[in-house]
């Protein structure tokens, strides 16, 4: 479970990662789309990036390693009200809609940060 937990950590470390920075510094795009302001996308994009950060980080150094379970339960709170969002515009699944991806990485990083606080725990 650990080696599964791990796996999918660094995939959405990598994948909240490239989203914030998209988030942040391409909410030009974004905008055309969505009802929020740029202000709302970037924050939502530094949000992101941090909590990328914090899926690997301290569970790899073993720095405050109750960060892990923290940062999952937070992304994966907000990615599951994103996909809310993107519902309201279309709830068709299909690869190029937003509300796949949002709704996917959701309920992953709800599994590792229920994971990580009660199957296989850092410390």
């Amino acid at each position: 479970m650990n080696i599964l937990m791990w796996i999918l950590q660094v995939a959405l470390a990598f994948l909240y990662l490239s989203g914030g920075a998209f988030k942040t510094f391409k909410f030009e795009e974004l905008a055309k789309e969505s009802p929020l302001p740029h202000g709302a996308w970037r924050a939502l994009g530094v949000l992101e990036m941090l909590g990328g950060l914090l899926l690997v980080i301290p569970a790899a150094t073993n720095w405050m390693p109750e960060l892990t379970p923290l940062a999952a339960a937070v992304l994966a709170v907000e990615t599951l009200l994103l996909a809310a969002m993107f519902a309201q515009k279309s709830v068709k699944l299909a690869v190029t809609n937003p509300m796949t991806w949002a709704l996917v990485m959701g309920l992953l990083a709800l599994f590792v940060a229920y994971g990580r606080y009660a199957l296989s725990p850092l410390a």
